[in-house]
């Protein structure tokens, strides 16, 4: 597993502000996360970024785009913007040598989830085009306010089904996956998840992590994200990180940091220590010199585990 994190500087420093905080791989938006106007990068600066971010031991890249589009609207103007706004954003990320591009579809904003679907499908795949071998577009999974879509794994296979693209790929985020009802921090539920997964659209397709405690309660459909081990997900993201299936993706955080400015020194030594806990084997305690072992309890019934896919 690679460990990062959302970083500023964008193009010009992005690698440098990973690599200061201990990371070796990064995400970083290509323009103003607050405005459309798409800046006109210095070919020679992207040109260089893969160079600049292999020197200092970047081993993926990834590249965010900005949260103002909305490809499931039923607004022209806004949809339009949209398109545009990743059609460069994409361009952006092949010249670096990123590996992916993840966006969010949007919401349908009431009239749907068929509407928005049947909106967001032909806007996407004009997206896909601009893709490479290297630079996929991938889907985020969403925390469910409102009409957005992604909410569940059925939605995104769906996307995904609709689009059958190449280079369409997925990132999961665990805030959203618990906001949405999928408990992250149970093995058992965490293993269901990713076979539902895995029938649905295909592991294959599933590659990058968005890691993120959640300020609010499992099932709230609310988006909040907290610092590593300070929200309610808490030590439950090392069952997460530690999943077996998951370990040849780049994990990388969003969060404020210890000084609200974003990914830092402390987030990345707490992912770690996640992972580092989520892989190393439970080992039973010693028995006392003279004890005996004791026979195991005997099973539950089987099924009396509780093992649904969504909770709350």
């Amino acid at each position: 597993m690679l460990f990062g994190g959302h970083v500023s500087g964008g193009v010009k420093a992005a690698p440098e502000r990973a690599a200061e905080i201990g990371a070796n791989a990064v995400q970083l938006f290509v323009q103003s996360p607050r405005a459309w106007r798409f800046p006109n990068h210095d070919p020679e600066v992207l040109g260089g970024f893969e160079e600049r971010a292999r020197a200092l031991g970047i081993e993926a890249t990834v590249v965010h785009a900005i949260y103002l589009c909305n490809f499931a609207s039923p607004d022209d103007e806004l949809y339009g913007k949209s398109v545009s706004t990743l059609q460069s954003t994409v361009d952006t990320a092949c010249a670096i040598g990123a590996d992916g591009v993840v966006f969010h579809v949007g919401s349908h904003l009431g009239s749907g989830f068929e509407a928005g679907i049947k909106r967001a499908v032909p806007a996407i795949e004009q997206v896909l085009e601009r893709c490479s071998d290297r630079t996929w577009l991938l889907v985020e999974n969403s925390a469910g306010t409102g009409g957005t879509i992604g909410r569940s794994l059925e939605e995104l296979a769906t996307i995904a089904e609709r689009l059958d693209h190449p280079r369409l790929g997925i990132c999961l985020d665990s805030c959203h996956l618990w906001a949405s009802g999928y408990d992250v921090t149970d093995a058992a539920a965490l293993d269901e998840l990713l076979d539902r997964f895995d029938e649905l659209i295909g592991l294959d397709r599933l590659r990058a992590l968005h890691v993120n405690d959640s300020q609010t309660p499992l099932g709230s459909n609310r988006d909040r994200h907290a610092n590593l081990k300070e929200g309610l997900i808490g030590d439950g993201l090392a069952v997460f990180l530690g999943n077996p299936r998951l370990q040849d993706l780049p994990a990388l955080v969003e969060t404020e940091g210890q000084q609200g400015k974003g990914a830092d020194e402390e987030e990345m030594r707490k992912l770690r220590a996640l992972w580092k806990k989520g892989t190393t084997p439970s080992r039973a305690p010693a028995r006392k010199r003279g004890s005996s072992a004791r026979r195991p309890a005997a099973r539950g019934t089987r099924g009396s585990r509780s093992r649904g896919r969504r909770r709350g």
